[in-house]
């Protein structure tokens, strides 16, 4: 057994000693041991916690991998991941207001992917332990809503049809106002019968959609989601803010730092989660590499009263990001994934357009990308940090630029 002091966290949520070792579900400023085996500590025993140390709320803590931070405070928390994004600021050489952090509460995440696999006895659902591909049951989860919860069982009642004992099912659960979104992936192949089977289970639970691989099998009522005063269905499956109140937060940072432009660019738009609250007050392009998002966008507006005009461009902004000449507007928006938007950053500098809202779920890819902008003479005005995915390491962020 060796002892050792946990230094800090890295940006996954393990604990960091001398060594480097890593050390799961550990705290800075805690003395543990353990048995050390490839660098790691994977059952340490805390021989002195620290102050911030908490008991996990959940009872699952120890053995699901879905949180990875119960363990700590929420102060401590929010502190972690403020300082994430200031780390990669100082990377980058850069500076700014940091307003604070949004964390969303408990039993609020209203969009996840749960594992399921059929058993002997009937089915699993939950999320993966640690590293592994076990699946734990989650029957007292304080991370998803109630709505969500009450998938659970839906989950065994899919899986006992569609699924097969040797492989694993993914099933997206989505809630929206009509009732829970269900889309499943890597089940039997869809025939007559199967089909037939999951109308049963989605009637019988109630279901306002239910995808297989993509095709829609029952649709009770369209599973709208609401984007200021307008209501879109999103495809099976997309992309959806985790939470309400993080949606919430990053709109209302998104409406700030566009301001009064009354011409605005969405890059990366998806459905409209933020084209349809700013078309409250200006026209907007909405631009997004999906096609089916744009569709569901479009009918939304469309079927929406009191907005400005919203055009759409299906457009894959890695390998074809908006030129500077194209970017006649008075405000760009801009919400690209993980890997950010260089080459798309690029272009926003040369074009010179005033005001610039980013969101960004990467604070190392955002500081990378933001530097291209307050190279070209852009100031960073200032960003509000937004913890949406409650005690997992993932960070995001909306920021404010103007020239």
């Amino acid at each position: 057994m060796t002892e050792i002091t946990i230094e800090r966290l890295g940006h996954q949520g393990d604990g960091i000693g001398p060594g480097p070792v890593f050390v799961p579900r550990v705290l800075p400023g805690e003395v543990v041991e353990g048995q050390i085996e490839d660098g790691r500590i994977e059952a340490p025993r805390i021989v002195r916690p620290s102050a911030d140390r908490i008991k996990p709320p959940c009872p699952h803590f120890k053995s699901c991998g879905g949180c990875a931070l119960q363990h700590a405070s929420d102060a401590f928390v929010g502190q972690w991941k403020v300082g994430i994004v200031e780390q990669a600021l100082t990377a980058q050489g850069l500076t700014t207001e940091i307003r604070g952090i949004a964390t969303s509460p408990p039993n609020s995440r209203r969009r996840a992917t749960l594992a399921v696999r059929r058993t002997k006895k009937g089915a699993l659902v939950g999320f993966h332990a640690p590293k592994s591909d076990v699946i734990t049951p989650i029957p007292n989860c304080h991370l998803l809503t109630p709505a969500l919860m009450s998938a659970l069982p839906i989950g065994e009642a899919l899986a006992t049809v569609g699924g097969s004992r040797k492989g694993e099912v993914k099933m997206t659960v989505t809630e929206s106002e009509a009732g829970l979104d269900i889309s499943v992936s890597g089940g039997k192949p869809l025939d007559l019968k199967l089909e037939t089977e999951l109308a049963g289970i989605a009637g019988e639970f109630d279901v306002a959609r239910l995808a297989w691989d993509g095709e829609v099998v029952a649709m009770a009522r369209p599973p709208a989601q609401r984007f200021g005063s307008a209501l879109v269905t999103p495809p099976p499956g997309a992309f959806l803010q985790a939470t309400k109140p993080g949606e919430t937060a990053l709109t209302a940072a998104v409406l700030e730092a566009v301001g009064n432009a009354s011409r605005v660019i969405d890059l990366f738009s998806g459905s409209g989660t933020f084209t349809l609250p700013i078309a409250e007050r200006a026209g907007v392009l909405a631009v997004e590499g999906v096609d089916d998002m744009l569709t569901a966008l479009d009918a939304g507006w469309r079927h929406s009263k009191g907005l400005h005009a919203v055009k759409t461009e299906t457009r894959d902004l890695f390998r074809r990001p908006l030129l500077s000449d194209e970017l006649r507007a008075d405000a760009v928006i801009i919400d690209p994934p993980r890997a950010g938007a260089e080459a798309q950053m690029v272009e926003i500098a040369a074009s010179g357009v005033p005001r610039i809202a980013a969101v960004s779920c990467n604070p190392v890819t955002f500081a990378r990308d933001a530097k291209i902008l307050t190279d070209a003479g852009y100031t960073l005005n200032w960003l509000v940090v937004v913890d949406q995915f409650r005690w997992s390491p993932h960070v995001e962020l909306a920021a404010c630029f103007t020239r």
